[in-house]
């Protein structure tokens, strides 16, 4: 059965370049060799671009993923033919690979096997961090170079040369396309880029809008792969992770209103979060703390959890929390996780505490770049009735916000706070 409306057609195509991108440029990868990632990539936008003329054309093919695979298998045997004799691509494997790739079966378990490969490719030791955090997000979640940047909070150039180098270094080291020895020295900076992709679908930098659930679905699934491995011997902090975000992913549907509004905490109808998801989050951080491993992860699981746990936001533990954040410094000391403790602070210290200590937080970092920080600032000026320093404040937040969602909630507060 194909179906016809082209707006349809076009919207399913984006779905599955999101979601299939990073597994068929693994899967590809593994015949032409990470020396030519890059290649993969191509073939994988050819096929996408062939999938948005055809699929508007002829309708959506019954089974869409594929048809994705087979039009990409098809481009990749056609340049390995075309490149036999040419020096990028080992003429010794290319036959052996080529009979392969005729051959191959797509399964849930050949996908989740490739990725995990090509989550520690890109992790390799003589690649920088910052290049493989944008390989991960680039090859293995489709992330757009400006996806990229927003998450970096760096221009296009310079996350484009990043890339660059990354790829030339999987070149250059003649990375072959397999898991190295030591996977779990790796692991860290796949957890960091899993949980850097879990934020920006989480609160979103470029698009407006308020969660961007495929992306948060999307480091969820990677994160299991990594769970699910039986080749992964320690596994406390993906557990901590997973944890972490099946928690966070409880409340999307309180997030927001039918105008597409932010609710903050305090005004989400508790009844409207995923009480499965919860079970989940507290499954897995049961896991992680049998591991007897603390890490950054954990912690921040464990305040998700306590708020998860609370039924009203008036009785949630904020000592326990406030106690947490303190660990939490202890492993890492930021201005934002010193941000982010002061809500928990001022309820357990009160206002005029907190305030003191963003005012030292002010002079010490430059966190004052950052709106949160005044959006911060005028919430505890409102509740001590400064009014004219909250709106100050909030003000000067609205001029360091680029997301429109967030305009619309600062100007808002802004309003509440003007006397009448």
């Amino acid at each position: 059965m194909k179906v016809s409306n082209k707006k349809h057609s076009r919207e399913l195509t984006e779905h599955f370049f999101r979601n299939e991108y990073g597994k068929m440029v693994s899967v590809i990868t593994k015949y032409i060799g990470t020396a030519n990632v890059q290649t993969a990539e191509d073939i994988v936008q050819e096929t996408l671009l062939k999938a948005v003329d055809y699929w508007q054309h002829n309708g959506i093919p019954k089974n869409p993923q594929a048809w994705l695979y087979t039009t990409a298998k098809n481009l990749t045997l056609n340049i390995l033919k075309r490149n036999k004799q040419q020096s990028e691509f080992n003429d010794q494997t290319i036959e052996q690979n080529s009979e392969q790739l005729e051959n191959l079966e797509i399964s849930k378990e050949l996908i989740s096997d490739e990725q995990l490969k090509m989550m520690f490719v890109c992790c390799h030791p003589k690649i920088s961090e910052n290049s493989k955090i944008c390989l991960i997000l680039k090859i293995l979640c489709g992330f757009s170079i400006s996806e990229i940047a927003n998450a970096f909070f760096a221009s296009n150039e310079t996350i484009n040369k990043r890339l660059v180098r990354g790829r030339k270094q999987l070149r250059i080291n003649n990375v072959s396309f397999k898991l190295p020895n030591n996977l779990n020295e790796n692991l860290p900076i796949v957890l960091k880029t899993i949980f850097l992709l879990f934020n920006e679908g989480y609160s979103p930098t470029q698009k407006n809008e308020l969660i961007r659930y495929d992306l948060c679905l999307e480091a969820i699934r990677l994160c299991e792969i990594l769970v699910n491995s039986e080749i992964l011997e320690k596994k406390p902090d993906c557990y901590a992770l997973l944890a972490l975000m099946y928690l966070n992913a409880s409340r999307f549907d309180s997030r927001m209103n039918s105008t597409n509004s932010i609710i903050e905490m305090d005004k989400q109808d508790r009844k409207n979060w995923n009480q499965e998801l919860i079970n989940k989050g507290i499954n897995y951080l049961n896991e992680a703390i049998g591991e007897n491993q603390v890490s950054i992860y954990l912690i921040l699981a464990t305040i998700s959890a306590n708020h998860c746990i609370a039924t009203r936001y008036e009785i949630t533990d904020w000592e326990e929390i406030l106690s947490l954040y303190d660990s939490l410094i202890e492993l890492e000391d930021t201005p934002i996780i010193r941000l982010n403790r002061i809500v928990a602070l001022s309820k357990v210290k009160g206002n005029r505490k907190a305030i003191s200590e963003l005012e030292n937080l002010e002079k010490q970092t430059e966190i004052d770049k950052n709106h949160l920080f005044h959006s911060t600032l005028a919430e505890l000026y409102k509740l001590e009735n400064e009014t004219e320093k909250a709106q100050n404040s909030y003000k000067t937040a609205i001029s360091l916000t680029k997301n429109k969602r967030d305009i619309k909630l600062l100007q808002k507060k802004l309003i509440e706070v003007v006397p009448i």
